[in-house]
């Protein structure tokens, strides 16, 4: 045994623990935080900290032998190199309640374990989610798998009740189907009840489900990378956002990193350096936004969509307006 592990044949006080302490996570234990109209998320259960994180890619060290601002900086050094399994040692486990459409788009992110409300073994409840008015939206033009801008609010409230009486509907020929008084027996003993498993066919996809989730901190921090975005659709971003408040207090070192290195930065490729070359090489920025496209196809950026990304880009460094 190295000395810098305590023995585990002294006496130990009662209702205390020998594992690492995350002060920051303990405060969300249990806390809902309230997504949508009938979500929500919570903290299960966590494992691991910041400094244990540094203990993994220190395999040599014990717990508490480095300054804080040691830790931070191995931490930022391993963001920043994309050095991803120490992050890897730390978990966190949520429960979340999300409409059905939802879940199949959270559940995409195979990297985590999951363990979902079943509707072949119980019933679900006859809640929906029902979008608010600002985002009832018509299709984007631009994206084929996003919202464009808000319809007028007449439209928007015409839209929200016709949801909601199709998911009763939906509902009450579910209910139908099933033939369940409540306590598991028939209601009506002139029809058979209907397998679980098939009547839940009918039910729209805005039916609430729920699941535990459990995943380590470096798939959690992708995952919100690609949720948190502005382009991930609206009503995940919710739960991303609400997870995202959960995991900055409990790996505040962790969090300023990914901020500064993932969710803040830019990623420039090679034809986009390439090109960033050939501008500065003239003495700075005196090209048009038309000659910079130029340039910028000349240096292998043909395609439309990476034309646009990179003209976006330069206007969030101020380089074009």
């Amino acid at each position: 045994m190295s000395a810098e592990q305590p023995s585990l044949d002294k006496a130990f006080p009662e209702n205390q623990t020998r594992r690492a302490q995350n002060p920051g996570a303990e405060e969300w234990v249990g806390r809902k935080i309230e997504v949508l109209d009938k979500g929500f998320v919570y903290l299960v259960d966590f494992m691991g900290s910041d400094q244990a994180i540094e203990q993994a890619a220190r395999v040599s060290y014990g717990m508490g032998t480095r300054s804080v601002s040691a830790t931070e900086g191995l931490i930022r050094y391993l963001m920043r190199h994309r050095h991803t399994s120490p992050f890897e040692m730390a978990e966190m486990k949520f429960h979340a309640k999300m409409p059905i459409s939802v879940a199949r788009q959270w559940v995409r992110h195979r990297t985590a374990n999951v363990n979902e409300y079943s509707a072949r073994y119980s019933i679900l409840q006859d809640e929906f989610y029902i979008p608010e008015h600002s985002e009832v939206s018509s299709q984007s033009v631009l994206n084929r798998q996003g919202r464009g801008e808000s319809v007028n609010f007449d439209y928007a409230e015409e839209v929200r009740k016709k949801m909601e009486q199709s998911a009763r509907n939906d509902y009450e020929f579910y209910s139908y189907l099933l033939n369940d008084d409540g306590g598991g027996n028939q209601a009506d003993i002139e029809r058979p009840m209907l397998a679980r498993e098939l009547a839940r066919n009918v039910l729209p996809v805005s039916v609430y489900t729920e699941w535990y989730w459990k995943i380590d901190l470096h798939n959690l921090l992708h995952f919100l990378s690609l949720r948190m975005d502005e382009h991930a659709q609206w009503e995940i971003r919710q739960y991303a956002d609400a997870i995202s408040e959960i995991t900055r207090d409990a790996f505040p070192m962790t969090w300023k990193a990914f901020e500064d290195f993932r969710l803040n930065s830019i990623s420039i490729h090679g034809p986009e350096k390439e090109t960033l070359v050939k501008i500065f090489a003239s003495g700075g920025i005196s090209f048009s936004e038309e000659e910079i496209r130029e340039i910028a196809i000349s240096k292998g950026l043909v395609n439309k969509g990476e034309l646009k990304e990179f003209t976006e880009k330069l206007a969030s460094l101020g380089l074009i307006k």
